[in-house]
């Protein structure tokens, strides 16, 4: 399991939060630790889902992950 932050940009509340979370908790494979404002911290199976698939579902909440 891969232990990953993804800096996110275009959250400024407790809705960005949850979006994100929905979209993430989705995602077969995916642990999701904590996301806050500006950030999401995940653990991942790479082996089984790839860190693009994560960002896009990042995206599919209307927000954009900073490199």
């Amino acid at each position: 399991m891969k232990t990953q932050e993804f800096r996110i940009d275009g959250m400024s509340c407790g809705h960005c939060v949850m979006a994100v979370r929905k979209e993430l908790t989705k995602l077969e494979n995916v642990k999701v630790d904590d996301v806050q404002i500006g950030k999401a911290k995940v653990e991942y199976d790479e082996s089984k889902i790839s860190e693009d698939r994560i960002i896009n579902a990042i995206e599919e909440a209307g927000y954009k992950v900073l490199a």
